[in-house]
Formats: structure tokens, sequence, C-alpha cells
């Protein structure tokens, strides 16, 4: 019988894990603050519309670089696209515009809720579903030559109906797969408490998924319960709703000890091929200009702010390589 003392188990090295964007993976030490909820072109019409999602890159290109310029200048370093097929992604026009600044972003997979539904996602089976979603985050999008970097969807206010519960068990066990993380445009606390419990079911971790526009839902213990279970809560109307209202609820979250599952964004932009010339969009620098700084003189320190933009957007979108 051998003497000899067994070999220390090695220690599992932990896998290493990357933003999924239009120039390439990158990994944490590649990126610094990031906006995780933002659009560089929409078409909130539905997809039955004459001219939807139509324009020409060189014009969405002109009228958005320099609203990506405005952000490199500050030290933003990525920004996610959140325009899904159903309110007119266009992934070669987010590719166009991320070339021409030299600039990271991050594209979905996905679909939006009814009746904003595709033809092609409203008629797929299961099966056709999933498939599509996991080729997009592991091959290349339908427009363009790039993986998406996430998977976004949508439910209905009122529940979510049978074929949006089709497209998210679809994505979840897309997610299993790639380790993609789902956000949702979710309005109601109660409809994304349900929407986890699905992904429970699909064996998709809470903490695979966001909870997009969590401000809407007024019952603010459903906004501590979805962080509780693991779930991302995306606070995403900076700029666009009163500051005070805004700091209100990014302090009270802290306070709630949330601040390793809260987002902070604008939800701003775009190039609205519905609106002559493209409209006029909305800056993407409210929050480094204003938000930052009412937080820090409200007492949030400079770590905690580092987590808001800079960790917990990382370790929202990234994935393993």
């Amino acid at each position: 019988m051998s003497s000899e003392t067994p070999a220390p188990t090695p220690a599992p090295v932990p896998e290493e894990r990357f933003l999924h964007t239009t120039l390439g993976p990158l990994a944490r030490d590649q990126v610094g603050m990031m906006l995780p909820h933002e659009h560089i072109f929409v078409d909130l019409r539905t997809p039955d519309q004459p001219g939807y999602a139509e324009a020409e890159e060189a014009a969405v290109v002109a009228l958005m670089s320099p609203k990506i310029e405005e952000i490199k200048a500050r030290g933003i370093t990525a920004l996610v696209e959140c325009s899904t097929t159903g309110v007119g992604r266009r992934a070669d026009f987010d590719l166009a515009v991320s070339r021409a600044t030299s600039f990271p972003v991050l594209v979905p997979t996905g679909s939006y809720r009814e009746p904003w539904i595709v033809p092609f996602v409203q008629e797929s089976d299961d099966a056709a579903l999933e498939a599509w979603m996991h080729r997009e985050l592991t091959v290349r999008l339908a427009e363009a030559d790039f993986r998406a970097g996430w998977i976004k969807l949508s439910a209905g206010d009122d529940g979510i109906t049978p074929l949006e519960e089709r497209i998210l068990r679809a994505a979840a066990r897309a997610a299993v797969r790639t380790g993609a993380v789902i956000g949702s445009h979710t309005m109601r606390g109660r409809v994304a408490l349900r929407q986890l419990d699905i992904l429970a079911e699909e064996g998709c971790p809470a903490g695979r998924f966001i909870w997009i526009h969590t401000q809407k839902e007024e019952d603010l213990a459903l906004h501590d319960e979805a962080a509780s279970r693991g779930a991302w809560i995306e606070y995403d109307h900076v700029g666009r709703a009163p500051d005070d209202e805004v700091r209100g609820l990014i302090l009270r979250a802290l306070q709630a000890g949330a601040a390793g599952r809260l987002l902070i964004s604008h939800d701003l932009g775009w190039f609205d091929p519905a609106k002559p010339g493209g409209g006029v969009p909305r800056p993407y620098t409210h929050l480094s200009d204003v938000m930052m700084p009412l937080l820090r003189a409200s007492g949030v320190d400079d770590g905690t702010l580092k987590a808001l933009t800079v960790d917990n957007p990382f370790d929202a979108f990234s994935r393993p390589g």
C-alpha cells in the first residue's frame, strides 16, 4: 500500500466571460462604463406598415454617430441596443454606426410582444424558435455577420399570451445552452415574476433575466422580490423622468440591498424611419452628466457607482466565449 499523500485536486478555473459585440468579443478588462438600455434604430410601427424598418444606411450613420461620439468623450465604452425583431431591428445599421465610431454595440436576438411579432416568429414551431435564437447567438445575426449579444423579449401588460410564452420558453432553452441573458420589456411586476417562474421550469436561472422597465411597476415590493430571486432589475428612465424621482428609486434600491442586481440607463436615441430624416434623437449623456453627480451628492460612493455602471452591465450581458 502506498503511503504517499494524494495530490490535492486543483481548484476549478473560472470560465472567462465576454461581451459579444459588433466589434467582436470583449473581456472584462477591455470595457468600462456601459449603457445597458439604449437604441440606435427603432421602428415602433407594426411590421405590416409600409416602409417598416427601411432607411438609408448613410443617413442612419450621419444622424447617430455624433450621439455615440458624445458618450465616447465621456468615457463610456459600450452600448446595448435594445431594438429586437418586431420593432425594427437593423443589425446592419448598428454595425455601420459602430464601425464609423469604433464603438462596440451589443445587439439582441429575440422577439417583441404581440402585435409586433413578425410572421417568421409567429409561424415557427418551438424547435425552430430555439434554433433561430441559438444560431444568432453563436453564428451570426440575420442582417449582419456578427453574433447577437443577448436575447430581447417582451410580454403583454395583462399577462403573457400563449405565443409570448412559447417565445420565452424557446429563449430560455437557448439561454441555457449559451449563457446569454434574457431581457424582457415587462411593465407589470406580476408578469415579470411569472416570467421568472417559466424560466425556472426551463432550467434557466433568474440571474440570466433582466426585468426591463422595472420602474413602471408602482409596487416597489415587487422590485425587491425580483432582485431577491436573483433577477436584474433595470431603471431605464434616466433623463426621461424627473431626476429626483429616478434618484429616489436608485437610492431606495441600494438601501434595499440591490446594488449588485441593478442596471440604470436612458432608453433614448434614436433614428426613427417613421419620421422625416429619422427625427431628432435624444442624447445618451444624462446619466454621466447629471444623474451620477446627483448620486454622489446623495452619498453614493465611487465603488457603488462603478458597480452600477461598469461591473453590473458586464456581469449581466457577458457570457462564456
